[in-house]
């Protein structure tokens, strides 16, 4: 990052602060800033657990707490602990609340209008397309990477649902006895390890390296959920799983794949892995990949 980088970005945030309302204490003129407008929409009509809630934005406990408490004497939400685990509080929206929700919604509605509005035809969608490309970037950039034990919670729901999404996709369907899975020793350390990734806390993806004694490491279960694609989250994987194999002096990086993966083997390639004999006998595999790597530098 150079200091014009720095400097576009802060101009960028001083503009839309300004063009969307939010330096006022009545936002979209009501009688609340637009912190609790936005735990107002957060809710929605099924409502929410308020841990997933502080974790979705990004808030501290005590400041949720604050913000909730204000609705609650507005008569805005209801905030009740779950009968099954009295510590977990869960908040809904009171009819007042949803219909307060509605009313911010049709004034989200105009003020979105009003952005677009002075502009014409080819600059709305120049300005549309724009936002959606930042929106995407920073989302990007919220995804967090966690080394995980194989067997944790946010693990199994990632492997789950990678397998559901093969079953779908390969001609012969996929059946994990036949595949040859590691066991989740082989992704512990020191014989490896598993990653997920998290966006607002939600498990969106998953990626092992096996570091086994004599052998090349080898990267295994690589998946990201479909919500999460074009965030850039497999080529993260790739790289964090690199570092981790060179950091553990491999000199060797593999992985296998189906023939009906092509944007992961169109990846592959792009990332600089050569396809090789094969070099196991996984049932579900049809192209074989390694890429010679280095160990960091001390510095």
């Amino acid at each position: 990052m150079d200091g014009a980088q720095i400097e576009q970005v802060r101009r960028f945030n001083r503009t839309v602060t300004e063009r969307v309302g939010v330096l006022h204490d009545r936002y979209l003129g009501r009688d609340r800033p637009i912190g609790e407008s936005r735990l107002l929409w957060e809710i929605g009509e099924q409502g929410q657990d308020v841990r997933r809630l502080r974790e979705r934005l990004g808030l501290d406990s005590g400041y949720v707490s604050r913000l909730l408490r204000s609705l609650e004497a507005a008569g805005l939400v209801a905030v009740e602990p779950q009968p099954r685990d009295r510590r977990v509080r869960t908040v809904r929206l009171t009819e007042e609340g949803r219909a307060e929700r509605a009313l911010l919604d049709d004034r989200s509605d105009d003020l979105a209008g009003s952005l677009l509005r002075p502009l014409n035809a080819a600059q709305r969608a120049r300005l549309v397309a724009a936002m959606a490309e930042v929106d995407r970037l920073l989302t990007a950039g919220t995804v967090t990477l966690d080394a995980v034990d194989p067997d944790h919670p946010d693990a199994r729901h990632c492997l789950l649902a990678y397998f559901a999404e093969l079953q779908e996709r390969f001609d012969t369907g996929f059946d994990p006895a036949r595949s040859l899975l590691p066991d989740a020793g082989e992704l512990r350390p020191p014989r490896g390890l598993f990653l997920v990734a998290r966006l607002h806390g939600e498990p969106v993806g998953c990626a092992g390296v096996k570091l086994p004694p004599g052998a090349p490491a080898e990267i295994k279960r690589m998946w990201v959920a479909p919500q999460a694609r074009r965030l850039g989250l497999a080529r993260r994987f790739l790289t964090e799983l690199e570092a981790q194999a060179a950091g553990h002096g491999y000199d060797t990086l593999r992985l296998d794949t189906n023939k009906t993966l092509s944007s992961a083997i169109n990846l592959y390639h792009s990332y600089g892995f050569q396809e090789v004999p094969a070099f196991n006998d996984e049932p579900y595999a049809h192209h074989w990949f390694e890429k010679r790597i280095t160990a960091p530098s001390p510095g």
